[in-house]
């Protein structure tokens, strides 16, 4: 059928409804193409050209230098050096196992050192370089080198290792680093990629793991070309990494290193604090070990020796031990009575050698009595029927408050590893604790520092500094970061009553300067630098009814970790007090014949920034003190022996 002029009109306005319509749409698409165009080729030209670089341009991370950390003196204690290691990258190396047997060939390398290798390269993003080898000889590292271009992912590479120069004697102290583990990044919550390096080096113990982050540094950059094989063409740019903090410590290596000499044998601590400051000089603990041996890798043979030994070496026992503080805590108990005004000075308690105490009889040390006593010859001749007797009148929650006073029950923030609170108990700690009233029988006890109380080396040192000034000193061990000067320990004043102090330091006075004194065969002769001190013997053990009617066993006859710990305190010149000094003997028997003269020795070389005069000792002492000087000087002069590592 022939259409008519209207049908065909219509198709004709139907066909160019269409073709606008497709035009529109074709003009709309170029448009848009043309806008894309024009964006990625002018608008994100820089992007798209870092994007087209990065197939031939690597982003390295640069570990910045570790700070220095040196004695007030300026000693280094912990230092870099140079350490020559072979590292790989995984991305770049294309056949990671037929370049490790072509590495083998140029240097030897252990099955155990290929397979941990392997395993972190698995284990890690294939573009983090991975440490093969380190600690690398330079004729191994020169070979490598000059046969780069076979070994496609291979570099080698000058870093820095840390080194402690002075190992054993500042073990406890400083600490030492090691290889970051996937239980460091569990544990702290850092998102530094450097924790991301494989073998990276942080802090583990000591003030190299509570001061990391000053210590670390900050990453730098380095922008390099590669070749198709990964090999490093040439270097585009770095941005320099930040090396770590510099601290200085108020330690005296020189003094540190006698006080670890004159340890050695025992098990135990010392601290010695300037009592204006709170500057730490020396603070150690016996055995020792070397540090060094964990940044190198410990060997099996050497952690099992330092993990079986019974002395316990790893252990930072100045701060970390907590130990009943036995005799040395007469003095709070005594401060406690006189602020409270339960007692008078002068007042005598009789002494007949025990007290019976709510059908539970407690001993004095001194099994015959020591008669009549105030509180002068109480602490001279440290009796314990005295303190039972007065620490019933004020109570324990006062002696507690005293105790903290004098900061015991405190860790002070001093930036060391695991640091002990110690335990300063009362009423209301027993209750929620251990779900028990308080009995008169705990507060007898605690008198003489037995039960519950538990101090460390560090915070008797504290304690004895503010016995001798009547104010708040706090420990301070760091004493520079970057060469700005930390806030010293100097604190307010105690606001206890003066004449209370001072009846207590002429008591401690004459513990060491009255031959009836405890620890008058400690003492110091020389004019200007006599000590007032306390001795103090903790038990570990119960001595029951039958062994005391049998007669007490001897600590010598006992075993080791049954016999009293020993300890003592002391603050010298007593005119003019410089140094408190705190030392504790594990398992050592009584305070005035281990510990006190341990005290008395390192007291005298603080004095005399050295080897003190023979004159300065009783001269009954004076021959055995100077074969003790040559020994100490040889080792000072031969460095420490076997025993200090364990």
């Amino acid at each position: 059928m022939k259409k008519t002029e209207a049908d065909t009109a219509e198709s004709a306005r139907r066909v160019s409804r269409r073709g606008l319509i497709m035009g529109a749409a074709q003009l709309g698409f170029i448009g848009v193409l043309g806008w894309r165009m024009q964006s990625m080729q002018v608008e994100q030209a820089d992007e798209f050209r870092l994007l087209a670089e990065e197939n031939r341009i690597n982003i390295r991370l640069l570990p910045p230098a570790r700070g220095v950390i040196f004695d007030v003196n300026g000693v280094p204690l912990a230092e870099n050096e140079q350490n020559l290691r072979i590292v790989m990258v995984r991305e770049d190396a294309g056949d990671v196992g037929e370049v490790l047997a072509r590495l083998t060939e140029l240097m030897p390398l252990e099955p155990d050192t290929l397979t941990r290798a392997l395993e972190e390269m698995n284990a890690r993003s294939p573009f983090v370089p991975v440490t093969v080898v380190d600690r690398v000889a330079w004729e191994d590292f020169a070979r490598v080198a000059a046969n780069a271009p076979a070994l496609p992912g291979v570099i080698p590479e000058v870093g820095l290792s840390r080194v402690y120069p002075l190992g054993a004697d500042m073990a406890h102290v400083v600490g030492y680093v090691g290889p970051v583990s996937d239980f460091d990044l569990n544990r702290i919550d850092d998102r530094d990629p450097l924790l991301q390096i494989p073998r990276f080096q942080i802090g583990k113990t000591g003030v190299e793991q509570r001061l990391e982050r000053s210590l670390r540094g900050s990453a730098g950059t380095a922008r390099v070309e590669v070749n198709s094989a990964g090999r490093v063409m040439r270097e585009l740019g770095q941005q320099p990494s930040r090396a770590g903090s510099d601290l200085q410590l108020t330690v005296d290596a020189r003094l540190q290193n006698y006080l670890q000499a004159r340890l050695e044998g025992e098990s135990a601590s010392a601290v010695v604090m300037d009592v204006e400051t709170g500057d730490l000089h020396a603070i150690g603990s016996a055995p020792s070990f070397d540090p060094n041996l964990f940044v190198r890798g410990i060997s099996v043979p050497d952690w099992n020796a330092l993990n079986d030994n019974k002395y316990r070496p790893l252990s930072a026992k100045a701060v970390q031990g907590a130990y009943p503080p036995g005799s040395t805590f007469k003095m709070i108990t005594a401060l406690a009575a006189l602020e409270a005004g339960v007692v008078d000075p002068e007042e005598t308690v009789y002494c007949p050698g025990h007290m019976d105490v709510s059908d539970v009889r407690f001993h004095c040390w001194k099994r015959g009595g020591h008669g009549n006593m105030n509180l002068h010859e109480s602490l001279k001749q440290s009796c314990d029927v005295y303190y039972y007797e007065i620490a019933q009148r004020v109570g324990i929650d006062k002696i507690a408050e005293m105790s903290r006073r004098f900061g015991l029950g405190s860790d002070h923030g001093v930036p060391l590893s695991a640091v002990s609170d110690g335990l300063v108990p009362n009423r209301d700690w027993k209750r929620e604790v251990r779900g028990e009233n308080w009995r008169i029988g705990d507060t007898v006890n605690a008198s003489i520092g037995q039960g519950y109380v538990l101090t460390s080396a560090l915070q008797l040192a504290v304690m004895t500094a503010r016995l001798a000034t009547g104010r708040a000193v706090t420990p301070r061990l760091v004493r520079s970061v970057s060469g700005i000067e930390q806030a010293t320990g100097e604190g307010p004043a105690l606001g206890l009553n003066e004449n209370h102090l001072r009846r207590i330091r002429q008591a401690m006075y004459d513990v060491n300067n009255h031959r009836r004194g405890t620890g008058y065969g400690s003492r110091i002769i020389a004019d200007g630098y006599r000590l007032a001190g306390k001795t103090g013997t903790s038990q570990v053990r119960r001595i029951t009814p039958e062994e005391r009617a049998a007669g007490i066993i001897r600590n010598e006859d006992l075993p080791w970790e049954r016999r009293d710990h020993a300890l003592f305190v002391n603050y010298a010149p007593y005119d003019a007090p410089r140094y408190a000094v705190a030392v504790i003997v594990e398992h050592g028997g009584g305070g005035s014949r281990a510990a006190a003269p341990i005290a008395r020795d390192i007291t005298l070389q603080a004095l005399y920034g050295g080897t003190p005069p023979l004159d300065a000792y009783p001269s009954a002492d004076r021959r055995r003190i100077a074969e003790q000087q040559r020994r100490i000087e040889l080792r000072r002069i031969e460095g420490p022996g076997p025993s200090d590592r364990a």
